[in-house]
C-alpha cells in the first residue's frame, strides 16, 4: 500500500515537472526564440530597426518618449505635430526609411509607408486580418472587431442601415441634437458680445447626442448612463493597453477587473432591455422605426426570412444575429460614432478659426444654400467648400491615425515578404503628412488642393488619402460621419463667428483610437443672428 502511494506521487511529481517545463519552454518560444527568430528574418529583407529587448521590446522607450513630448503644449501652432504624438515611430522611420520596423512587446512591427503596399494589405483581408486583443474584444465585439466570414455576414446586414437614403432619414436628429447645442451657447453669449467656450466638451456630447438620437430614438440625458460606462470601460482599457499584455491576466481577481466586470454587465443589461422593447414592438405589428437600432433589427428579420425562402428550412438559418451580436452592435454605434466625428469637428474648428478667410468662404457658401434656413439634405450634400475644408481636416488631423494589421501566414507584399507572427502598421498620418506625396505644402492648411474632388488632390493615387480607411473594410459610417459635421458646420456658421482664445494652447494627443485636443479647445464665439 505504502509503496502504491510512492509510485503516485512520483506520477505526480513527474506530471507537474513535465508541465511546469512545458509551460517554461512555451514562456521562452513566446518571449525570445520566436522575437529573434523573427527579427533575423526581417533583417536578411533589409528592415532595419532597433535590436529586440526581452518581453517589452521598445514599448518602454516609447511610453517614455510620448510622455516627455505630451509633457506640454507645443510652443506654436503647427500642423506638424507627428513628432509630438508618435516621437518614437517619426524617428525610426526617418533613422532607417521605409523598411523599418519597431517592437511591440515580443511582436515586430513592420511600418508601411508606400502607397502600392498599402493598398495590397488593404485589399487582402483575409490574409491581413485586424490585430485585437481580449482587452479590445471586451470593449467592443462588434463589426470593427470581426474577422471573415462572421465579419462578412455582419456587414452585409448592417450595411443598409448606413445608405444614403437611410442616413437622410435621421437628419431631423442630427439638426436637434446641434440646436441644442447652439441654443446652450446662445444663452450666454451676448446678442452683441462675445464668449469664450471649451469646445471639445461641447462637441464629444454632442456626437455621443446624435449617436443616441439617430441609432436609438432616444436623448443624450436619457442614454447617459450609457456613455458613462463606455467612457470608464474605455479609460480602464486604455490603462490596460499601456503596458504589455499577459495573456490570462484579465480573469485575476484584481480591483479593476473586477470594475470592468460590473461595467460590462450593467451596459449590456441597459442595452438588452432597449433592444427587446423594440423586438416586442416590433413582434406586435408596429414598423421599425428609422434609427439605426430600428435599421438593424429590420435587416436581421429580412436577412433570415431570405434564407428561409433560399433553403426552406428554419433550423438552417445563418443571417441571424444573436441577442449578444445586437448587443455588441450597439455598443461599436456608440464607440466608434462618437470619438470620430468630434475629432473631426474640434480640428475643423480650430483651423477655421485659425485660418478666417476659409471660415468666411464656408459661411458665404452656406448662407447662399441655405440662408437663415434649417440646413437640408440636398443642399448639405451640394455644399463644395465645405467639403473641401472637412477633406482637407481628415487629411491634417485624422481622426484615426494609423491601422494596424498582422500577419496570418507568410504573405508576399510588393517585392518583401513577410513572415507569420509579424503586424504591420499602415500610419495614416504620415502618409497624410508626407512631402513627397502632397508636396512641399503637405503640413499647411490648404481646401484648396481638394477642389477638384479626391481623385486629383491625390494625383490619382487614391492611397495618398485614406482616413476612413479603404478598400472592403472601409468605415461603414462615413456617409453618417460626414453628414453629421456638415449640419453642424453649417448650423454654427449661420448662428457664429469665432476665433481661437488668446488662453487656447495647440497640443494634439492620442486619446483612445482618436486625435483630439489635450488642453481642450478654447475659442471666442461671436453672435451673428438670432433665429
Amino acid at each position: 500500500m505504502m509503496e502504491l502511494r510512492l509510485s503516485n506521487n512520483n506520477v505526480a511529481s513527474s506530471l507537474m515537472c513535465i508541465i511546469t517545463i512545458s509551460l517554461l519552454w512555451k514562456a521562452i518560444i513566446w518571449v525570445w526564440l520566436k522575437p529573434k527568430k523573427l527579427e533575423r528574418c526581417l533583417k536578411k529583407q533589409g528592415f532595419r530597426g532597433k535590436s529586440y529587448r526581452i518581453l517589452f521590446g521598445d514599448t518602454k522607450e516609447i511610453a517614455k518618449m510620448v510622455r516627455q513630448t505630451t509633457s506640454k503644449p507645443m510652443e506654436h501652432f503647427s500642423n506638424d505635430f507627428v513628432p509630438r504624438i508618435f516621437p518614437f515611430h517619426h524617428q525610426i522611420i526617418k533613422n532607417y526609411g521605409d523598411r523599418s520596423f519597431l517592437w511591440n512587446g515580443p511582436t515586430p512591427t513592420v511600418m508601411i509607408t508606400k502607397p502600392e503596399e498599402i493598398r495590397e494589405i488593404m485589399l487582402k483581408i483575409y490574409d491581413f486580418p485586424k490585430i485585437s486583443t481580449p482587452l479590445l474584444k471586451r470593449l467592443t465585439n462588434g463589426l470593427v472587431r470581426l474577422e471573415g466570414h462572421k465579419w462578412a455576414q455582419e456587414r452585409k446586414l448592417l450595411n443598409p442601415a448606413f445608405h444614403m437614403e437611410k442616413i437622410k432619414l435621421m437628419l431631423p436628429a442630427f439638426h436637434a441634437s446641434c440646436n441644442e447645442m447652439i441654443q446652450e451657447w446662445e444663452k450666454t453669449t451676448p446678442e452683441t458680445g462675445s464668449q469664450e467656450v471649451e469646445m471639445w466638451s461641447f462637441l464629444h456630447n454632442l456626437s455621443a447626442d446624435v449617436i443616441s438620437r439617430a441609432a436609438f430614438g432616444s436623448s443624450f440625458e436619457e442614454g447617459r448612463r450609457v456613455f458613462e460606462l463606455l467612457r470608464e470601460h474605455t479609460s480602464i482599457t486604455v490603462q490596460a493597453m499601456q503596458s504589455v499584455y499577459i495573456p490570462g491576466s484579465r480573469f485575476l481577481p484584481t480591483k479593476r477587473n473586477k470594475r470592468e466586470a460590473k461595467i460590462v454587465n450593467e451596459m449590456e443589461s441597459l442595452l438588452k432591455d432597449m433592444i427587446q422593447k423594440r423586438q416586442k414592438a416590433m413582434e406586435n405589428g408596429e414598423a421599425a422605426k428609422d434609427d439605426l437600432l430600428g435599421l438593424l433589427l429590420k435587416s436581421n428579420l429580412e436577412g433570415v426570412q431570405d434564407h428561409q425562402l433560399l433553403h426552406g428550412n428554419y433550423k438552417q438559418q445563418q443571417f441571424k444575429m444573436s441577442m449578444k451580436e445586437v448587443i455588441e452592435e450597439c455598443k461599436m454605434f456608440y464607440v466608434a460614432g462618437q470619438d470620430t466625428t468630434s475629432s473631426l469637428l474640434v480640428w475643423t474648428l480650430v483651423l477655421l478659426s485659425k485660418h478666417t478667410n476659409w471660415q468666411e468662404q464656408a459661411r458665404e457658401e452656406i448662407f447662399a444654400m441655405f440662408g437663415h434656413n434649417t440646413p437640408h439634405v440636398d443642399g448639405l450634400i451640394q455644399l463644395k467648400k465645405v467639403n473641401m475644408i472637412l477633406h482637407e481636416v481628415l487629411r491634417l488631423y485624422s481622426p484615426v491615425f494609423s491601422l494596424n494589421r498582422k500577419v496570418s501566414h507568410e504573405m508576399r507584399v510588393g517585392d518583401m515578404v513577410l513572415p507569420a507572427g509579424v503586424h504591420v502598421n499602415l500610419p495614416t498620418i504620415f502618409i497624410h503628412h508626407s512631402e513627397k506625396l502632397w508636396g512641399t505644402d503637405a503640413k499647411e492648411f490648404n481646401p484648396e488642393r481638394f477642389s477638384q474632388g479626391i481623385l486629383k488632390a491625390t494625383k490619382e493615387n487614391n492611397m495618398c488619402f485614406f482616413a476612413f480607411g479603404w478598400g472592403p473594410r472601409i468605415c461603414i459610417g462615413s456617409n453618417f460621419a460626414m453628414m453629421e459635421a456638415k449640419m453642424a458646420l453649417a448650423m454654427i456658421l449661420q448662428r457664429f463667428s469665432f476665433e481661437l482664445s488668446p488662453s487656447y494652447v495647440h497640443a494634439p494627443t492620442i486619446g483612445f483610437g482618436t486625435l483630439r485636443p489635450q488642453f481642450g479647445a478654447k475659442l471666442i464665439l461671436h453672435r451673428m443672428y438670432k433665429l
